[in-house]
């Protein structure tokens, strides 16, 4: 889960790299480090953010056309100046920043230290730093490319890596397994990174970097290959994103301004694909899976996270407007319970980067099962788009923030569109009915705008729990997802312990803490279960718990009732959790402002999950 960022060519690389690294601190802000090569390599490195490292490098020798940057998320080791990448080989010959886990690390640092090598640092990077230069001194024979392929064969686990080598310092290996890494092509050089983030202000055309290829780059020549040597045709593609979509825009964070653009990442998720005016919506991406989907016994989600949530959200869609059967895993846990999986299964895998391992890992297991996978994603060009049958993009653009927003309401809207179509597809819906949710869901955009505009109120009622150590967030039906999905947007930014339930399931356990300190947020919009949330919410009361109440707008039962009402525009009950899930993001983005919390880089997280 860190950013790599290189560059090779004429202009200095320096520059290139430090900003490079900033667009990519959202991968890891443990620490960071760069190695500038101009004929000698120089590396520095530290813990902390990337402004540190900044800090650290302003009154040293940045010279150089070729250099590599690292920002860390701390996997092996603690995250301190040794531990930080670029990591080199014992005797220096080799330079390593990486990406991912080498699970063998430990046998393989063994056998080196049987061989005379010793270990600076905690990780597993600087094994493969090692068994590279291992590989390349002990036959004379073998070159700079054919020992990182030789290491690279001896490796089991995750790895995006960029190796520079102190003999024949003109040109960088990058290679890939499991981690992504793109290059930049320009005119005579070359950037590479992690993602296109730190590539789209330099050029649009980038080589996506398969699985157990690797790229052999000089300043005006790139060879690519597996890494059993075969050679292959480098595929340049063309990447649509403004550079503007990766500023903040005047925001003061990126998760505000990304929970600010969720009208417009909406209307650009369902335009093309939904006509009030055919009364239709179409999802070109599932054409070739469309007939197995319709006949399909069984739908399985698999999602991590808020993808996830998103995921609970489409089971509850799928189910009622499909009728499918649907079950929804945790992407790691499917992969490792030796689950059941049938021919005439169809699994969707939802992920915001197409990186994450775990959903990666569960894609090609169903594969392997014969089942049709359909991806929803956010990055064009990344694995989980290649590794499925077929799939609906979300149009949600750059999400910078850890913590997650506009992705989640994307995803949401992809499902949406997708249970609608299939409930029309089978025969489930009704002309009428399919007109009127068509018109819901094409209202959605608007009616966000609406309660945006209450964020002011929002962040004054957030003011009074700054101080609070715990919450519960309850919702029935479609909306218990949006529980679940509040509790941790609530969590991961501002360290406050909050967790989710069905509100019937209060009295199952969680009603024993509710008391005078215990702020409660129900999801209580007008639908089939409204009564039922005011029970509730009753329950709440008398035990003297705060109540925060999600609600319709002109509802006066449950004002009268709780301490806090945030109101959303009426809708119907199938799109209320794109409204509902808008005030608890930002009531959580003003609760850990107001404690002093880095909402766009909370503490132990990392936006891209790559790593098991």
């Amino acid at each position: 889960m860190c950013g790599i960022v290189g560059y090779i060519g004429n202009k200095d690389a320096y520059p290139i790299l430090i900003n490079g690294l900033k667009r990519l601190e959202y991968r890891g802000y443990d620490s960071a480090g760069i190695a500038l090569i101009n004929g000698e390599t120089r590396t520095y490195k530290c813990k902390g953010k990337v402004s540190d490292l900044e800090n650290f490098v302003a009154n040293q020798d940045k010279s150089g056309n070729i250099g590599m940057g690292h920002t860390r998320w701390a996997t092996h080791g603690e995250p301190n100046d040794v531990n930080a990448h670029p990591h080199i080989s014992l005797h220096g010959h080799f330079t390593v920043i990486h990406n991912g886990i080498i699970e063998n690390y430990d046998v393989l640092k063994r056998d080196l230290i049987k061989n005379g090598y010793s270990f600076k640092s905690e990780t597993d990077t600087e094994v493969l730093a090692n068994l590279i230069e291992y590989i390349y001194l002990k036959d004379e024979k073998i070159g700079v490319e054919t020992a990182v392929r030789l290491a690279l064969g001896k490796v089991i686990g995750a790895y995006g890596i960029l190796v520079a080598a102190k003999q024949e310092n003109n040109f960088l290996i990058a290679a890939r397994k499991g981690s992504p890494l793109v290059i930049g092509v320009g005119e005579g050089e070359y950037y590479f990174a992690s993602d296109a983030t730190p590539i789209v202000e330099h050029t649009k055309s980038v080589i996506y970097l398969d699985d157990d290829h690797m790229a052999i780059v000089e300043k005006n020549n790139l060879m690519l290959k597996t890494i059993h040597n075969d050679l292959l045709e480098p595929e340049v593609k063309q990447i649509d994103i403004n550079i503007e979509a990766i500023e903040k825009g005047g925001y003061d964070h990126f998760m505000l301004k990304e929970i600010f653009e969720q009208p417009s990442a909406i209307r650009d998720t369902f335009r093309g694909r939904v006509s009030e005016r055919h009364n239709r919506i179409y999802l070109g991406g599932l054409h070739t899976a469309l007939p197995k989907i319709n006949v399909a016994k069984r739908i399985i989600i698999i999602g991590c996270g808020t993808s996830w949530h998103a995921g609970l959200v489409g089971e509850y869609l799928l189910e009622e407007y499909a009728r499918i059967p649907v079950e929804v895993e945790y992407a790691s846990e499917f992969r490792y319970r030796n689950p059941i999986i049938n021919e005439d299964d169809v699994v969707i895998a939802i992920s915001q980067s197409g990186e994450t391992a775990d959903t990666l890992a569960a894609i090609k297991l169903a594969k392997e099962k014969g089942a049709t996978v359909v991806g929803v994603c956010n990055v064009v060009g990344s694995s989980i788009p290649r590794e499925t049958h077929a799939g609906v993009y979300t149009h949600a653009g750059p999400e910078i923030g850890v913590a997650s927003t506009k992705a989640f309401t994307a995803q949401v809207t992809v499902l949406t569109m997708m249970a609608l179509m299939l409930g029309r597809e089978r025969g489930n819906i009704k002309a009428d009915l399919y007109l009127q949710m068509i018109k819901a869901l094409s209202a959605v955009p608007e009616k966000i705008e609406v309660i945006l505009k209450q964020a002011d109120l929002i962040k004054e009622l957030s003011a009074q729990f700054t101080n609070a150590h715990n919450f519960i967030y309850l919702g029935r039906g479609v909306l218990f997802p949006v529980a679940l999905e509040g509790a941790l947007k609530l969590k991961e930014i501002s360290y406050i312990h909050a967790e989710g339930y069905p509100a019937a399931e209060m009295k199952h356990g969680p009603i024993a803490l509710i008391d005078e300190k215990m702020p409660v947020v129900v999801i209580a919009t007008k639908d089939k279960s409204y009564e039922k949330v005011v029970s509730n919410i009753q329950e709440v009361k008398a035990r003297k718990g705060i109540v925060i109440a999600i609600v319709t707008q002109g509802d006066h039962v449950i004002r009268n009732l709780a301490d806090y009402v945030i109101e959303v525009p009426d809708s119907h009950e199938a799109v209320a959790p794109l409204l509902t899930v808008i005030p608890l993001q930002l009531l959580s983005y003003y609760i850990a402002v107001a404690r002093g919390c880095n909402v766009d880089q909370p503490r132990n997280l990392a936006k891209s999950v790559t790593v098991e």
